[in-house]
């Protein structure tokens, strides 16, 4: 699996505590460091079934420097997966992305389903 956060956020501290707490084997990448490429960012959103909001930071400094809480709604989904290829620091946090499943934000329980749910397969 991988585990796709920023080391900094307290959200991602909580849900890399939270796999470790389950032992769960993964590997981690800042998504500061390493940000996610147009390709990877394009199969997670569309393994994810999520709508392309959920894919944007949108508590962020980033986010509202660049005023993109006026711009997201007139652009498609793959300018914003582009836009999102450019800065890490513009994508939501933290990411799991397991065989069968794309997380976009830490929820418990959702994250401990689709880890129930990818042991059974």
């Amino acid at each position: 699996m991988l585990f796709v956060q920023y080391p900094k956020c307290t959200t991602c501290q909580k849900a890399k505590a939270w796999l470790d707490a389950q032992n769960v084997s993964y590997t981690s990448r800042n998504v500061k460091e390493e940000q996610p490429t147009l390709d990877e960012l394009t199969q997670w959103f569309n393994a994810s079934g999520l709508p392309i909001k959920k894919f944007v930071n949108t508590s962020g400094l980033l986010y509202r420097s660049m005023g993109l809480k006026d711009k997201l709604p007139t652009m498609s989904d793959a300018q914003v997966l582009e836009l999102l290829s450019t800065d890490g620091m513009l994508v939501k946090r933290p990411i799991l992305v397991g065989e069968g499943f794309v997380l976009v934000g830490f929820k418990e329980e959702a994250w401990r389903a689709a880890l129930e749910g990818s042991a059974q397969k």
